[in-house]
């Protein structure tokens, strides 16, 4: 009983770290109302190097608090994702290939436009330009000096 009380206590803690993700469907009605810089995220659910990199960024609280202040958040599942997406003047749909496939958008926002490099970051300006670009796992530390540049554009 005294294991389930804490776990209930918790688990709000758990929540309240968490980086504040959105949609693209909402991000151009966002940046209407306040401009910010963008993050967009590409992941997939196969990608164990994905998921370590999610809990450690998400429980660095500082980076948490910068990111969820000043930022727009895109986590794209690029495999899963099968909604037509609209983004920058453009319409993007699901590739489906058989029982598997691959989202336009993931393919357009890589370098590697045959198969992205999962994580992939892009980081957009709050006009939405790229300003960076990294395939493969973000360190806390990392992201945190990206944000900063990033912020006084």
């Amino acid at each position: 009983m005294k294991k389930i009380a804490l776990f209930l206590m918790l688990v709000p803690c758990f929540y309240l770290s968490q980086m504040k993700t959105g949609t693209f469907s909402e991000l151009e009605s966002l940046q209407k109302e306040s401009p910010r810089p963008v993050v967009i995220h590409l992941y997939t659910d196969w990608c164990i190097v994905c998921k370590i990199e999610s809990f450690r960024l998400n429980k660095d609280k500082d980076l948490v608090k910068m990111m969820n202040d000043n930022f727009y958040l895109i986590n794209f599942e690029a495999e899963k994702t099968r909604n037509k997406i609209h983004f920058q003047g453009q319409e993007f749909e699901y590739l489906s290939n058989g029982s598997s496939g691959i989202h336009e958008l993931a393919l357009a926002l890589s370098k590697n436009k045959n198969q992205p490099v999962y994580p992939l970051w892009v980081f957009l300006d709050k006009n939405q330009n790229l300003v960076y670009y990294q395939e493969g796992q973000m360190t806390p530390e990392k992201m945190k000096q990206k944000l900063l540049e990033i912020s006084v554009l």
